[in-house]
């Protein structure tokens, strides 16, 4: 499989560090350009055929990494004229003739540390025309996000200049993506173009499979001095490296009711979702540190009929983007929707069976070990009911009781947390400042 690296822009929005000498993504974080990391990412996953798109400044990119040999890859490059420059698509045409196969494509001023190997399996065996790395990030307000269905296929784009006035899912495109062959059969001539608003979407028009990877590893755009600086900073504390998903993960899983949102029994009314004090610092605290953020709940108001999996994504929704607000954002949501008690009116009877994820066993949290290569030893759990107690050491985890929602006054097990705080925000403090 090849690769594509879009890196002929000029960059002005970075021009004050660059000073106009180099190209952006030549770009130096831990005494590596930014193609070098791109590159040396891709060659640990066998992808070393590289094709570089070039323009302004360009021939200083081929001076310094030649024909990719001291690197381990075989590099060939496509010169833009830097005064008629394609966009991220138009150059596209005059490659196609040399690709007959799947494809990466990257832009040169991302920053990233991914397991190239599982976007391109999931790429594979969803059959996609076209696959988008997509991640949760900390300003959803003003991002383009990817509206997505439940098999993770692409159904829309969510652009930042909608007034949205409505919740959302936070799912945005990294600029890391993976096309198939046909992606050229929409890209007819070679006119300055972009490739998710021009083609991608005319993809997406024409009923094409187009599917989001979603992923935790570390992938930032570097293209204005402060989001350069904080992936040095990100780099030199060694968060870009531990992010990817060849290596173990560590993790703080939540619980949802009483730990995150206000406790209501039975929540099935989206205008009732209530995010805690401080929860949101708290979260956005796991976002910045080695930690991923991962939401594990048990929701028998499905079985019991008192919500549909409908509303029940409307109230997650509304806790992604009240998060989202505040700069926050979670990697991951498991829930449970079963509930083996009956004689509710309304019960769902194929929702009513001893599952084998509902919290105290530990279902949800191994599915989330497999998705993200989680080390639940070096992983901990932090909810408010003694049922969370119980399920952290079913799995090996360490454990938090917050006494916030119901404390921990359940009484439904009779087991004793490692750590007992006020809140969220008290527990992720006491967690990340103790390093233990």
């Amino acid at each position: 499989m090849k690769a594509i690296i879009m890196a002929g822009g000029k960059g002005t929005r970075i021009s004050s560090i660059t000073n106009d000498e180099i190209p952006k993504a030549m770009l130096p974080v831990g005494g590596k350009t930014i193609l070098e990391h791109q590159i040396e990412c891709l060659q640990k996953s066998n992808i070393t055929d590289i094709v570089i798109v070039i323009g302004y400044l360009g021939n200083k990119i081929k001076d310094f990494l030649g024909n990719g040999e001291s690197l381990g890859v075989t590099i060939t490059y496509y010169e833009e004229d830097p005064e008629k420059p394609l966009g991220t698509a138009g150059s596209l045409y005059y490659l196609k003739d040399t690709i007959q196969d799947d494809f990466v494509y990257l832009f040169g001023d991302v920053f990233l540390s991914v397991d190239f190997k599982r976007m391109v399996d999931f790429h594979i065996n969803k059959n996609s025309a076209v696959t988008l790395l997509t991640h949760p990030n900390s300003h959803p307000f003003d991002s383009d996000l990817v509206m997505t269905d439940g098999e993770r296929r692409i159904l829309s784009f969510d652009s930042k200049h909608n007034v949205r006035n409505y919740d959302y899912k936070n799912i945005v495109s990294a600029g890391v993506m993976a096309f198939s062959e046909k992606v050229f059969d929409y890209i007819l001539e070679p006119k300055k173009s972009s490739i998710e608003h021009d083609v991608i979407a005319k993809m997406l028009d024409a009923g094409e499979s187009v599917y989001s990877y979603q992923t935790t590893e570390y992938v930032k755009d570097m293209g204005t001095p402060e989001r350069y600086e904080a992936v040095n900073a990100d780099y030199t504390n060694g968060i870009c490296t531990s992010r990817n998903l060849e290596n173990k993960q560590k993790c703080i899983f939540l619980d949802r009711d009483g730990t995150i949102n206000e406790l209501i029994p039975f929540l099935a009314d989206v205008e009732k979702f209530k995010l805690i004090p401080k929860v949101a610092e708290a979260i956005k605290m796991i976002n910045s540190s080695e930690y991923l953020c991962i939401v594990i709940t048990n929701q028998p108001v499905i079985a019991r009929g008192d919500c549909t999996f409908e509303n029940l994504d409307l109230i997650h929704r509304r806790m992604e983007t009240l998060l989202g607000q505040e700069g926050a954002y979670i990697d991951g949501l498991y829930y449970c929707p079963h509930h083996k008690d009956k004689g509710f009116p309304g019960e769902v009877p194929e929702l009513k069976f001893d599952c084998e994820c509902r919290k105290p066993k530990i279902g949800m949290v191994k599915q989330a070990s497999e998705d993200f290569n989680i080390d639940l030893s070096q992983s901990i759990m932090i909810g408010d009911s003694t049922m969370d107690i119980q399920m952290a050491k079913n799995a090996g985890m360490q454990s938090i009781l917050v006494k916030t929602g119901s404390g921990g006054t359940d009484g439904k097990y009779d087991v004793e947390a490692d750590l007992i705080e006020a809140d969220l925000y008290s527990a992720v403090r006491k967690v990340l400042n103790n390093g233990n």
